[in-house]
């Protein structure tokens, strides 16, 4: 087991050296214009191009809750764009936040980056406009990514 590392900074900026994932959580709806994503967007066009894409052609692939896919950004960095909250407003059914498809796109992820021999750089994915809490995120990453023995750090922004 790997301890999770939580630490003050930008998730856009890992803290590691060697291979890199920066994952964050999306919506299954192809939006894409609050949150962490557009810190994503001011440093890469690729995930939100990529993003986009994937949910446009959703009748022909994988796009939907609990599906990851991996952009490449820099010859040692990836964004995962992980698709972990239905729609983009809190209802009837509660916050946006669906954690059992959170913790498919994190095991799909652990698959992944294990293959690239990369650690995992996120912030408080899903604790944002997708109305989770930490204390149900945090044991899904510890779960499926340390537990595997994949460095994660989580970054609190400033």
């Amino acid at each position: 087991m790997t301890p999770l590392t939580i630490i003050k900074g930008d998730a856009t900026t890992p803290q590691a050296k060697g291979r890199k994932v920066i994952a964050h959580l999306c919506n299954d709806l192809g939006g894409w214009g609050k949150g962490f994503v557009l810190a994503i967007s001011r440093r890469w066009p690729e995930p939100e191009r990529d993003y986009r894409d994937w949910h446009r052609h959703r009748a022909g692939n994988d796009f939907g809750l609990g599906a990851t896919r991996l952009v490449r950004v820099a010859p040692d960095m990836w964004v995962a764009n992980i698709v972990g909250q239905r729609g983009i407003r809190r209802g009837s059914a509660g916050p946006p936040i669906r954690y059992e498809a959170v913790e498919r796109c994190l095991s799909a992820l652990a698959d992944q980056v294990g293959k690239l021999g990369a650690s995992v750089h996120m912030p408080r994915i899903g604790c944002g406009l997708a109305g989770g809490t930490w204390d149900r995120i945090e044991p899904l990453i510890t779960r499926t990514l340390c537990a595997r023995g994949i460095p994660v750090t989580v970054y609190d922004h400033d």
